[in-house]
């Protein structure tokens, strides 16, 4: 009998990779979709999976949503990819972030407690919970010391995930992700702000590139491979918590420089750093250990970073052509 599975957060860029893959498994995938009035579906359409999926109505916030979706889907398994993601605005939205990315995960695994409780659960953990970080290299370990509202709220779910299969049993575990892109990644985060910059610059249609800290330094990784990661996860006989990442860190200005050079231009010509890009409280370095997922789990990154960006570079030139 094939598996069924429900994603949480399936529109957005890792819920859609997930589906991918586990569509490409045999699954039937369920997606839980709030209402929005702007289009939601482009990624699963990029995919070209949009119309494979059966859709749901609910939201993080309301549990009673959370709870109908289960009933209906009763799936085998659950991945909560819902979240307010980008950091930045986790200061201009504190309370939402705090309700979607925290207690939204309380009232998940509660549905799941009260309705179907042999479902295997994967909780979206992040690198972000680290901050301000206690190692050099960051593992499961390591402590946590979260530097943005967004951290902290990512680390109330993390702490009731653990909290949840310690205390009833559940099939729980956390996916402490580094930072992953892809050409899928919302266009406010750094990367993919960097390589639609670089594709309007190259095609004229824009001259400079605003950033903050361009010397933070992060460990990136595909947002393609990472999925697969959290799905190896659910399959294991017993649930645990696994970092996620490359091993490598790269500052943004590196970032930068293989974006640019990939279509024959010097960042330095474009790059203008600007005060109003910069957190209150910053994230200097972030490097992941991904032994244990390596050695548990068996899995490893398979794209490079330099990859990775010329891959968002040509989708992004695609894009702009088209404009």
């Amino acid at each position: 009998m094939n598996k069924t599975a429900l994603i949480t957060g399936v529109t957005g860029q890792d819920g859609a990779y997930l589906a991918k893959l586990l569509l490409e498994k045999g699954y039937r995938v369920y997606g839980l979709v709030p209402r929005r009035s702007t289009d939601v579906r482009w990624r699963l359409r990029e995919l070209g999976i949009e119309s494979e999926l059966s859709y749901l109505d609910g939201d993080m916030a309301d549990a009673c949503s959370l709870q109908r979706a289960v009933i209906k889907s009763r799936p085998d398994e659950v991945y909560n990819l819902a979240a307010q993601s980008f950091v930045g605005a986790s200061w201009d939205q504190p309370v939402t972030t705090g309700i979607v990315d925290g207690l939204g995960v309380t009232h998940l695994l509660e549905a799941i407690r009260q309705f179907s409780p042999e479902t295997r659960f994967y909780q979206a953990s992040t690198s972000e919970m680290f901050g301000l970080i206690q190692a050099e290299r960051q593992d499961e370990n390591t402590p946590f010391y979260p530097r943005s509202p967004y951290g902290v709220a990512k680390l109330y779910g993390h702490w009731i995930t653990v909290n949840y299969r310690e205390s009833f049993g559940m099939h729980a575990s956390c996916g402490i992700l580094f930072n992953h892109e892809s050409p899928l990644r919302g266009i406010e985060f750094v990367t993919r702000k960097v390589t639609d910059a670089v594709a309007r610059i190259k095609l004229g249609k824009q001259r400079e590139l605003r950033l903050g800290n361009i010397d933070a330094k992060r460990d990136w990784g595909f947002a393609g491979d990472y999925v697969e990661a959290m799905w190896l996860m659910l399959q294991q006989d017993k649930p645990d918590d696994y970092v996620v990442a490359t091993g490598v860190t790269t500052t943004v200005r590196d970032m930068c420089r293989i974006a640019f050079n990939y279509v024959e231009l010097d960042y330095r010509d474009h790059v203008v750093i600007d005060p109003a890009y910069f957190r209150p409280a910053e994230v200097d370095v972030l490097l992941g250990n991904p032994a244990k997922a390596e050695r548990v789990l068996g899995w490893k990154p398979r794209t490079s970073l330099e990859n990775l960006i010329h891959m968002m570079v040509d989708a992004d030139l695609a894009r702009v052509a088209k404009e």
